[in-house]
């Protein structure tokens, strides 16, 4: 998007009373981003926040990282030969100074089917650390696309973060906060606001 920006991870540890898919990943995106919100506040930054979360949904259970290769087979072979669905929710807050803190989310969804997923190949992909740190155990943009049939819906939001709904939706959400959100880049390559 070539605008600055500073990267900020989340030390919150994501927790949720939540059990709907939609509703889990949207608490889990407002968990991280009001974490960060209220750091950069108290360093007396006005920041615009961004954050997400992504979730995988099979058989009305979530599935998150994996805690181990096992897990990450395990997780992976109860994929293998099926169609799961991708939330990933994206969290927006921003500081106005002399104003109050305004927010808004969203929660795209995407489809994915995965082939069969063969010993050989699964073994193969393991043998890295993709796994690992990845929603469902696969990142679709790396070696996990060895796993993937076919997919409707937005392939960015799989990969974690759903680009080109996030700047319709931001473009929006500038505009209701009182800033001019079909001129997005240059609000953020000025210095009045710190993404």
């Amino acid at each position: 998007m070539k605008v600055p920006l500073k990267i900020r991870p989340s030390e919150v540890e994501e927790i949720t009373e939540k059990t709907d898919p939609v509703e889990v990943v949207e608490d889990l995106a407002a968990l991280k981003g009001r974490d960060i919100l209220s750091l950069e506040i108290a360093e007396g930054e006005s920041p615009f926040i961004v954050a997400s979360d992504t979730i995988v949904f099979i058989d009305n259970k979530i599935l998150g990282k994996p805690k181990d290769r096992d897990h990450a087979r395990e997780t992976l072979l109860s994929l293998s030969g099926r169609e799961h669905h991708v939330y990933t929710a994206v969290y927006m807050a921003i500081k106005l100074p002399g104003k109050e803190v305004v927010e808004k989310s969203f929660v795209g969804k995407s489809h994915v089917t995965f082939c069969d997923i063969s010993p050989e190949i699964l073994d193969l992909y393991l043998e890295g650390d993709e796994a690992l740190d990845k929603a469902g155990a696969y990142g679709i943009q790396g070696q996990g696309l060895l796993f993937v049939e076919k997919m409707s819906g937005s392939y960015s939001n799989v990969v974690g973060f759903p680009l080109s709904d996030f700047i319709e939706e931001m473009k929006s959400f500038l505009s209701e906060v009182g800033l001019d959100g079909d001129n997005w880049r240059e609000i953020f390559n000025s210095q009045r606001t710190k993404v």
